[in-house]
């Protein structure tokens, strides 16, 4: 099975090409209160250099309807990314509930991202309470990883997918290119390992 590889806080063109050209199947664009923080002026200009083929998900940090009401006006993600209990319905396009560590679990048989209490801050959350939790659906692990980590994480976890934030920078809302290109080719080779045995 493909493992589903998602480059979150993408804040210039450069940044998002890499994401194509390592590989990536997603890319995040970040509207909630963060260094990484974009217009949706911003969000249409970076990926409008992207092939169809990518993923665009507009990341929220528990937002009102409005607030996505908002981001809307002025962009078009293929996917809302939102705490589980603040995701619009109705609006047509593919959802990404949040669950945390130390919060509900998310239901059973649904795609869902898994990450730790606070996002974008590099905190790892715990590879062993993950793996219990992606029994119940097609998990999304965030939190924590980086290339030299997200390895461990795929083997012990067990994951439908990865997500990385911080753990590619170099500075807050700045993209390493290279980390970019090191963390996809480390979660596809670790991947790769399960799906031999």
């Amino acid at each position: 099975m493909s493992l589903f590889v998602k480059i979150c806080g993408i804040t210039d063109v450069g940044a998002a090409e890499t994401c194509v050209d390592a590989g990536a199947d997603a890319v995040g664009f970040v509207f909630a209160t963060s260094p990484r923080q974009v217009t949706a002026a911003q969000a249409t200009a970076m990926a409008s250099s992207l092939p169809d083929t990518i993923l665009k998900v507009a990341v929220f940090r528990r937002p009102t309807v409005e607030d996505i009401e908002g981001v809307l006006l002025g962009f078009t993600p293929d996917a809302i990314q939102a705490d589980h209990d603040t995701l619009p319905f109705g609006t047509g396009l593919d959802l990404l509930p949040v669950y945390r560590q130390g919060g509900h679990e998310p239901p059973e048989n649904e795609r869902f991202l898994y990450e730790g209490p606070v996002s974008g801050v590099g905190k790892q959350v715990d590879f062993d309470r993950a793996a219990e939790i992606a029994r119940r659906g097609e998990m999304i692990l965030a939190g924590g990883l980086r290339p030299d980590n997200v390895g461990e994480a795929i083997r012990r976890a067990r994951p439908f997918g990865v997500d990385v934030s911080s753990g590619v920078e170099i500075a807050p809302g700045i993209k390493d290119p290279e980390a970019i290109r090191s963390f996809v080719a480390a979660a596809r080779a670790a991947n790769e390992r399960l799906v031999s045995r």
